[in-house]
Formats: structure tokens, C-alpha cells, sequence
């Protein structure tokens, strides 16, 4: 199903609700800043390639997740969440996406905690600017907001230590984002620093007295350090072995794309000198080598890119020696499809309560999927260096044959 009539009714009550619901407050969480969520929403899905149902998701939430805000400034996402629930309701959207579109609108109350996919895009377009050239004029915007609804002044040495320390807590969750934004977003964090750096050589006492501060409420400051530096290598690891497996399954997707289109290709070939060609061969029996020569060639392609494609599978079975042992991966689910539930359910545990058996099933099934790689491209290469040679001299051949016998 389609919904892109229902996204453009969407887009257009969220407009006209901001122009009807103006508050001059708002400097940062206003239309502008919705508009740019959606933007980033749409080109994170459309990396990722979502269906429809769950592109309308993740647009829709994006619309919708700020105007809270016009209805009141205490937990806004609440208020976010009622006007889509009843928006999307009036427009007759199925339940179930309703239901998904709210999950992710609270998805992005801070701390961000996102319990699903859709909810992790939302989440990175709603701090998209994080990691964007743009991030210092939203966030004067967003001190300006602040200011104007506390009707408090906080100074720019304050906010930026504010904001330093939220961008040190943040983290993408999609892969795409951390690819994209996490180099910026680190220029951009250092840019604060540098800032900072200068203000307390411009202010020596008041970095003095705040030295002072942070000092007593380090007294277990390299427990917390260590452990906080564990937590960044564990996410790194995490983060390497989520990216390394998410980019061999679409090379994986790609390459049986491509298998697809050699075997829908040579079949139609194929089904065209059948139906058409074999059956003019009494008239033009000198066409009969050429002929030849194009079914083999179109064959010998098609083979390679079966083989290419052709799924091989071990047996299933593991032994309690093997777990013991630490010899198979349990990860991949050709070595434990014949086992049963009660056998799998013990080996993953052992998997979990082993640190290093965790990360060397990770390593490993990560090395399979590189070898099964290699194996699938392989056989491409030679299916379409066969087809492409190989209609070249086909083509040729027909050419050939045809002027040799013109002449006779």
C-alpha cells in the first residue's frame, strides 16, 4: 500500500498547524526545525529502503514529533503523540501504524532510548545537526529558546559546558548516521572545547574556583573513567561488528541482484532463440554454429549464476565437545538447525556468559560471510565475463556467417 497521498495531508495539517499555533518563543523546536527532521527522517529511509508502511512511520512521527511544543512545553512528546494518534485517525491510518508512529514520537524524549529500528532513524534525524556544518547557528537557537521561556539568562561559558557534555553522552544508533555525522559531530565538539579552552584563559579565576569544584566530585574519578573507557570500546567493538555484518548482508543482497538479472536475462535469450530462432534453422541451416555458440554461451552464464546463488548447508549438528571446545558458531544458523531447542538454548548461554567465545563467534561468522562473499563474486565475475565475451562472439559469428553467405 501506498501512503504518500496520506504523508502529503500529513505534511500540510503539521503546517498549517504551526501557522495557526505560532509562538514566537519557539526559536528552535519550530517549523524550520521540523521541516529539517523530516528531510533527515527521508534520506535515512531511503538509505535504508524501507516499505512503504514503514517509511509512512517514520515520516509521519517526524512531522508530528515537535508540535507538542505549540500545546504545551512540559512533556511535549505526550502532547506530540496525541495530535498524530488523532490526526492519523481522522485520515482512517490503519491502528497498528498509529500505534508505531507514537512509539517513535516518544522515542525521542531525552534521553534518547529508541527500542526499535524505526524509532533509532527518528532519533538520529531528530539530532541530525549534531554532525551537520549547521550546528552552532541551531544551537544559539536553541540557548535563545531556552532564554526566552525561563525568562533566565544563561551565560555562553554555561551552555556550551552543556552542551559539551550532551554531545559527549550521544551516540547514533543507525549505522548510515554514524558514518555520516560522527566525524562532524566530533569537529563540532572540539570546536566547544577550543571555546572553552579560551574562556578560561580569559578568565583564570572563575576556571580556577569551577577546577575546584569538578575536583571534589572526582573522588572515584578514574574508577569512573576506566569504566566509562570500557563502555566506549565495548560500543566501538559493538559498533564494528554490527557495521561489518549490516555491509556483507547488502553486498550478500547485491550480488544475488545481480545472479537475478544474469539468469531473467539468458532465460529470455534462451526462450527467444526456442521460439524463434530453432525453428528457421531449415531455412538457414548456416545460422546453426552461431546458434549453437549463443546457447552455450547464454547456458554456461546462467549456470554460474545459479551456482552463485546456490545456498550450501552443513549438516546442523554440533556436539557438547564442540560448545566445550569453543569450535562452533552458534551465530550462524547452519550449525544448529537439526539440534534442539533445549541443546541451542544451553550453547547460547555458554556463547553469552563467555566474553571471548562471544567475540570469536562474532569474528568468525563475519569471516564466513566474507568467504561466502568472495565464493558468490567469484562466479559472477566469471557468469558475466562469459556473457559479455561471449555475446560479443556471438553477435560477431551471426554477423560473419551472414555476410559469407550473402556473398555466396
Amino acid at each position: 500500500m501506498s501512503y504518500q497521498t496520506q504523508l502529503d495531508q500529513v505534511k500540510q495539517h503539521v503546517l498549517n498547524y504551526f501557522a495557526t499555533h505560532q509562538n514566537k518563543k519557539l526559536v528552535y523546536h519550530n517549523q524550520q526545525h521540523t521541516e529539517d527532521v523530516a528531510a533527515a527522517a527521508t534520506q535515512i529511509a531511503n538509505h535504508y529502503q524501507l516499505n512503504d508502511t514503514d517509511f509512512f512511520t517514520v515520516i509521519a512521527a517526524a512531522w508530528f514529533h515537535d508540535t507538542g511544543y505549540l500545546e504545551s512545553l512540559d512533556e511535549h512528546e505526550q502532547h506530540s503523540a496525541g495530535l498524530a494518534k488523532e490526526y492519523l485517525s481522522s485520515i482512517e491510518i490503519d491502528p497498528q501504524v498509529i500505534e508505531q508512529v507514537v512509539k517513535c514520537i516518544m522515542a525521542t524524549k531525552m534521553p534518547q532510548q529508541p527500542q526499535s529500528f524505526l524509532e533509532q532513524i527518528i532519533c538520529d534525524a531528530d539530532l541530525f545537526h549534531f554532525g551537520s556544518a549547521d550546528f552552532q547557528e541551531k544551537s544559539k537557537a536553541m540557548r535563545r529558546e531556552v532564554i526566552e521561556i525561563h525568562g533566565k539568562d544563561i551565560s555562553k561559558h554555561d551552555w556550551r559546558q552543556k552542551t559539551i557534555r550532551l554531545i559527549e553522552q550521544h551516540q547514533y544508533h543507525t549505522d548510515y548516521c554514524q558514518l555520516l555525522l560522527e566525524a562532524e559531530k566530533q569537529r563540532n565538539l572540539l570546536a566547544l572545547v577550543k571555546k572553552e579552552n579560551e574562556w578560561s584563559i580569559e578568565n583564570p579565576k572563575e576556571a580556577k574556583k569551577e577546577a575546584k569544584k569538578e575536583k571534589k566530585n572526582e573522588v572515584s574519578a578514574p574508577k569512573k573513567e576506566k569504566a566509562k573507557q570500557e563502555e566506549k570500546q565495548d560500543k566501538g567493538v559493538q559498533t564494528m561488528f554490527r557495521i561489518s555484518s549490516t555491509n556483507h548482508q547488502r553486498l550478500s543482497d547485491l550480488a544475488d541482484n545481480k545472479a537475478n538479472i544474469m539468469i531473467t536475462v539468458n532465460s529470455i535469450i534462451l526462450s527467444a532463440i526456442i521460439s524463434l530462432l530453432l525453428r528457421r534453422l531449415e531455412d538457414y541451416p548456416y545460422f546453426v554454429i552461431p546458434t549453437i555458440i549463443i546457447i552455450l554461451i547464454s547456458l554456461s552464464a546462467m549456470i554460474f549464476a545459479i551456482l552463485a546463488t546456490r545456498p550450501s548447508i552443513p549438516d546442523g549438528k554440533y556436539t557438547q565437545r564442540d560448545i566445550d571446545e569453543r569450535k562452533v558458531n552458534l551465530l550462524f544458523f547452519g550449525n544448529f538447525y537439526s539440534m534442539s531447542l533445549d541443546n541451542y538454548r544451553t550453547g547460547m548461554r555458554k556463547v553469552m556468559d563467555d566474553t571471548e567465545y562471544l567475540y570469536d563467534s562474532l569474528i568468525t561468522d563475519i569471516y564466513a560471510q566474507g568467504v561466502v562473499l568472495g565464493h558468490k563474486y567469484r562466479l559472477l565475475r566469471y557468469s558475466y565475463n562469459i556473457f559479455m565475451f561471449g555475446l560479443v562472439g556471438s553477435v560477431l559469428a551471426f554477423v560473419l556467417t551472414a555476410v559469407l553467405n550473402l556473398k555466396h
